[in-house]
């Protein structure tokens, strides 16, 4: 099995509404399943379930039961409500015996862009523009053999992730982190389920505060604004808190246009300090 995305995100039905896929090692993070690629491939099951290309799904809720290992996975989908605009479905992510993923799935329509040219938002407060070039400058390297990140962080086979690793050290004067990072698929041009997994592809906010263990992800709901154009996608993770049992972690993801793709916010356990 190959460590293209667009393998990762490949179903085979097995019976009406259940899926058989597999998220291999080079979709971990440390030895377990990286959280973004299990809601990207629970997205994918609900896309598919409700039947054709048509909708997207604009709004992605996930509860992380446990962690799952390397290796198949088996989704079940029930479509709670099929809609003229909005379709709901749940989306459980097994493994073996254990619901790992429980996600609901809000399928329909995002932001139409005209063909040919762009349509301003009626508001924006999108903080990416001012802080990242479309495209990661040359001293930003990609993770893989030799980068600091490498033994932690596996997507860097099926995927190109730029993080700018001095956005990731420890903070100054509390002030929260803007953590910054460019991605994209490898031999293929980012979509949506592409742009959902980015929802999710920062370390820990809790590097800022030097815990660094760890986070298990709790609860993820990550909103599909626009289709991404091709090219790079853009980063930033920050929060509002980091307590001592719980911190809050937001990404905004932003395309080569530089459009507004994904908004995502989690809850997730503090790391334990080293000792």
């Amino acid at each position: 099995m190959n460590a293209l995305f667009t393998t990762a995100m490949t179903l085979r039905q097995v019976d009406p509404g259940v899926y058989a896929g597999e998220l291999n090692e080079h979709w971990t993070i440390g030895p377990k399943v990286h959280g973004g690629a299990m809601l990207a491939l629970c997205a994918n099951a609900a896309r598919t379930a409700h039947g054709g290309q048509d909708l997207q799904p604009v709004a992605v809720s996930a509860s992380f039961l446990w962690a799952p290992d390397p290796g198949a996975v088996r989704l079940v989908t029930s479509i709670r409500k099929r809609g003229r605009r909005i379709s709901v479905v749940d989306v459980e992510l097994t493994q073996g015996d254990r619901t790992a993923v429980h996600a609901v799935v809000n399928l329909g329509a995002p932001e139409h862009f005209p063909p040919g040219g762009r349509a301003a938002p009626l508001l924006s407060a999108n903080p990416v523009l001012d802080l990242m070039a479309p495209e990661p400058p040359d001293d930003v390297a990609p993770i893989g053999p030799g980068h600091p990140l490498a033994g932690l962080v596996h997507l860097g086979e099926g995927c190109d992730v730029r993080p700018v690793l001095s956005t990731m050290g420890l903070s100054a004067g509390g002030r929260p982190p803007v953590i910054q990072m460019w991605a994209r698929p490898r031999d293929v041009a980012p979509d949506a389920l592409f742009a959902l997994m980015c929802g999710d592809l920062s370390a820990p906010v809790t590097f800022a505060v030097d815990r660094t263990g760890w986070a298990p992800t709790i609860q993820l709901t990550a909103f599909l604004r626009a289709l991404p154009a091709d090219g790079w996608l853009r980063i930033i993770a920050t929060c509002m808190e980091i307590g001592h049992d719980w911190f809050d972690e937001d990404h905004v993801v932003v395309d080569s246009l530089g459009r507004l793709v994904v908004q995502a916010r989690q809850l997730a356990l503090v790391p334990a300090a080293r000792g």
